[in-house]
């Protein structure tokens, strides 16, 4: 297996990453602004930045077609930032919520996005071409707490949400002005905005950090502070789920997943680095870490001198430096995305965490 592509961008947390549809442009989310960079050779260099909120930024995501990029922040707003040849032109899109917008992603279709925030609402926004601005729709019923996750289902009608009340949630967020109806799934058939679709409880009601759709749509999985993953299987509209598999760990709890295939699904988090889970309805495992341990100049084992072994014991009491982890993120992974493949086999995956490290790992 290729060791993976290591990209330390600077020494400050990234809170939320994404890459364009040809990979070359990478935008990271930097405490108010979001950094756009350029691949350069194997680098990325610092090409752009986008700056127009206030407060730190939780969420970007970059539209794989059209390029748009999407941000939202604490400062309860949204941004779409559309290429033009003067640069990027921003356009404010109110959320119309009191609280951070902690959250962002573009639909499949990229005639929607949905912001999940701590107001207990998640906001979908559409655009209206006759007043040429950005509408935006609340689901409310039943959250009773912030929104840490949105992700869409394939068929960017319905969007599941993980929240610090210890549910995951499928929501219907039809817009009959934006799309045609959808057909019916088994998450539901009739499908008026605001439907709730499913609502799975954590099992020790634990915050839920993220959740995620299999490349099909028919599984839902999250990921809560327990350090679980749960799997759940729709049957059909109105019926109770075919199954829910959860695979509590010993490990730190994730802060994010996504699916490799519809039998896999990679997990990272408070540990600083990425697992696989492996299963199916009948039951799922985790199966190890992606990473390979054995690195050449990662093992603490290198040779030392005998000067420097005793010139480390007088400066430092101790013989062998510590502070670094054998991981290569030294920190929480934040988000983690895929990066290559087509969604039934995903080939790579890229994660960026506290560390201020984006790195590209091949699966």
């Amino acid at each position: 297996m290729a060791p993976p592509e290591v990209h330390h961008l600077f020494h400050h947390p990234i809170a939320d990453h994404s890459f364009s549809a040809d990979r070359q442009t990478l935008a990271v989310a930097r405490e108010n602004n979001v950094e756009l960079y350029n691949k350069a050779g194997g680098a990325f260099r610092l090409k752009d930045e986008l700056r127009g909120h206030d407060k730190t930024v939780t969420g970007v995501d970059i539209a794989p077609n059209t390029g748009k990029i999407v941000t939202c922040s604490q400062d309860r707003n949204a941004y779409v930032w559309e290429p033009s040849p003067s640069g990027w032109k921003p356009t404010l899109v109110l959320l119309r919520i009191n609280r951070a917008a902690t959250c962002v992603r573009w639909s499949p279709s990229e005639t929607k996005f949905a912001a999940g925030s701590g107001a207990r609402v998640i906001a979908v926004c559409h655009f209206e071409e006759e007043n040429d601005w950005w509408v935006s729709k609340h689901i409310k019923k039943p959250i009773r707490s912030t929104i840490t996750s949105v992700a869409w289902h394939p068929n960017s009608v319905l969007v599941a949400a993980g929240s610090t009340d210890g549910h995951a949630r499928v929501f219907s967020s039809f817009i009959k002005q934006v799309e045609d109806r959808p057909a019916p799934t088994a998450w539901g058939e009739k499908l008026p905005f605001n439907t709730v679709c499913g609502e799975f409880l954590n099992t020790t009601a634990g915050w839920v950090h993220d959740v995620a759709f299999s490349p099909s749509g028919n599984a839902l999985a999250f990921t809560a502070h327990d350090s679980s993953v749960t799997v759940v299987y729709p049957s059909g509209p109105e019926q109770p789920p075919k199954a829910i598999v959860s695979v509590n760990t010993q490990l730190l709890p994730f802060m994010s997943l996504v699916w490799r295939n519809e039998s896999e699904i990679i997990a990272a988090g408070h540990d600083c680095e990425a697992y696989r889970f492996q299963g199916s309805e009948q039951g799922w495992q985790l199966t190890g870490s992606i990473e390979s341990k054995s690195r050449p100049g990662m093992d603490g084992a290198r040779e030392e001198s005998a000067l420097n072994m005793f010139k480390q014991l007088d400066l430092k009491g101790k013989t062998k430096d510590d502070t670094q982890l054998k991981t290569v993120h030294q920190n929480t992974v934040n988000t983690i995305r895929v990066q290559a493949g087509s969604p039934e086999n995903v080939t790579q995956v890229s994660t960026s965490g506290v560390d201020g490290r984006v790195v590209i790992w091949g699966l």
